[in-house]
């Protein structure tokens, strides 16, 4: 690859941490966010000219979780065969052996995610929101149409990016994602407890858990509140959940159809629309349709298996547990602490 190398001794150089084994891509310094198993950093495509994001991965923090291994690697698999414009994009993917790393280079949202975006940009139109709304469910649509199935199991609004001088959205984190056959159906209990469908606690569902939690989504956007934000452990949300009774935050929908939008994607497994069904509702139907594609056609869908306000801050916890520890009580698992 030519570049063109600036003076190393000028003062407004700023050098990169480390250098992919290509030479391409460089990795600055500075965090552009944490997660539960990996450090974003902001990079550059020395190529193209354009800012990445630079994911790293410290391997031997988890040695002796093979389970956790493989999920970090079928992330990396997955985003390789993923290529739409409303999924976060993969460029790039090597393990530094020596200093025990995965790395993998992926496009960069400048706006961060969703639910701070959010927070930032507290007057924001409906007409913006459906846009908004819309994005999220062309990247599910996708998704659960490709072959084979995918799906997200952990959508919600810290996990949808933004470049907000575009306005355009993107899926990631699909660290949890399933890849399912012909049947659509996924056994087991994996999710963020504010956003999962109640039928993901009893190991049996579909893709459509994707639209329940879309639905949380797009909850949260109109109200500011993350669901459930009124109970203070994740027993309560599983037994509020389980029961069907709804977050408290739905109550200050005043808005009829936007409530009526948001009760349809939370509806019974056999009730609740594809993402496909979802595009083509009346919801939309004032706003432009996007330049760059049109909306599904009706398809035959696949036999499911049975199945503004001030904003409140309620941390986050991805669960994976058994039905057994479930009827336990949820023994061992807790909601990270409340900002």
């Amino acid at each position: 690859m030519q570049t063109v190398w600036p003076d190393p001794a000028g003062e407004d150089a700023e050098p990169f941490e480390e250098v992919d084994p290509t030479g391409r891509y460089g990795r600055y310094g500075d965090l552009l966010g944490t997660g539960a198993t990996k450090k974003v950093y902001r990079g550059f495509d020395q190529e193209e000219g354009i800012e990445v994001a630079w994911n790293q991965v410290r391997l031997r923090s988890f040695s002796e979780d093979s389970h956790m291994l493989e999920r970090l690697f079928s992330e990396v698999r997955l985003l390789r065969s993923l290529r739409h414009e409303n999924i976060i994009s993969l460029y790039g993917v090597w393990t530094n052996s020596e200093a025990g790393t995965l790395n993998f280079i992926t496009e960069v949202c400048t706006s961060g995610n969703l639910r701070e975006y959010r927070k930032k940009h507290r007057h924001v139109s409906l007409k913006a929101l459906k846009k908004w709304s819309r994005q999220i469910l062309a990247g599910l649509n996708y998704l659960h149409n490709h072959e084979p199935c995918v799906i997200h199991r952990d959508l919600n609004c810290s996990n949808v990016f933004v470049n907000g001088n575009s306005g355009k959205l993107k899926i990631g984190d699909l660290g949890l994602a399933a890849i399912v056959g012909r049947s659509h159906a996924a056994h087991s209990i994996l999710g963020t407890p504010e956003f999962m469908a109640p039928e993901l606690y009893e190991e049996d569902y579909t893709e459509l858990v994707d639209i329940y939690s879309f639905g949380m989504c797009v909850l949260e956007m109109v109200t500011l509140e993350i669901p459930y934000s009124e109970c203070d452990s994740v027993v309560k949300i599983y037994r509020k959940v389980t029961n069907g009774v709804r977050p408290a935050a739905l109550s200050k929908v005043r808005n009829p159809e936007v409530r009526a939008f948001i009760e349809r994607c939370l509806g019974a497994p056999r009730a609740r629309p594809s993402a496909a069904e979802l595009l083509r509702d009346p919801f939309f139907a004032d706003i432009d349709p996007p330049a760059s594609s049109h909306l599904p056609a009706p398809q035959p869908q696949p036999s499911r298996a049975p199945a503004n306000v001030d904003g409140g801050q309620v941390g986050q916890t991805v669960i994976e547990r058994s039905t057994s520890v479930l009827a336990a009580g949820i023994s061992g698992v807790r909601l990270m602490e409340r900002a």
